[in-house]
């Protein structure tokens, strides 16, 4: 008897072997959008769902780290409510590789940011403001804004070029 349970133990052993490889590779794809893409992430990435870009759909993208930023931005009046995610959570959901992100919007503006920068200062994507989704009139349908109101760094130059607005693509460098 403890020969075939140690029998058993060994096959299962071999089988979780033999088996993690092949999950490790599924898991580096992501699930495609069920619905229209409002963001693509390509570059230096690992997991995409689009060839070699990652295509994320509102519902993914609300589903991501949802949490809550409140605070005053120089182009709103009073403390704003944003519902969205660290853009941390996105760079690594997409194995990001590289040091720096170009952002662009919708009307072709676009920044590069370094990465690190982004995620130490706490850089958020904006899905909601107030509780309404944000319409591309008014700065939507993403926003990268920071907690302006935590440090007054926030509120220079490089961080007002990188609050980029109307957001459609972020391409790992």
């Amino acid at each position: 008897m403890k020969l075939f349970s140690h029998g058993l133990i060994a096959v299962a052993a071999m089988a979780t072997v033999l088996l993690t490889g092949p999950l490790n590779s599924v898991a580096d794809t992501l699930a495609a959008p069920a619905g229209r893409p409002i963001l693509v992430v390509a570059g230096a990435i690992e997991n995409t769902n689009a060839g070699a870009t990652a295509e994320f759909d509102r519902a993914q993208l609300e589903a991501l780290a949802p949490q809550v930023l409140e605070t005053r931005t120089p182009w709103t009046e009073g403390v704003q409510r944003f519902d969205g995610f660290p853009i941390a959570a996105l760079f690594d959901l997409v194995g990001a590789k590289g040091d720096t992100v170009r952002a662009t919007a919708i009307n072709d503006y676009a920044v590069t940011m370094p990465i690190a920068d982004l995620v130490e200062s706490g850089a958020f994507v904006a899905i909601r403001q107030n509780g309404a989704l944000m319409k591309i009139r008014e700065r939507g349908p993403l926003w990268i804004i920071f907690p302006y109101d935590s440090d007054p760094r926030l509120t220079g130059d490089d961080f007002l070029n990188w609050s980029i607005w109307q957001l459609k693509s972020l391409e790992i460098e």
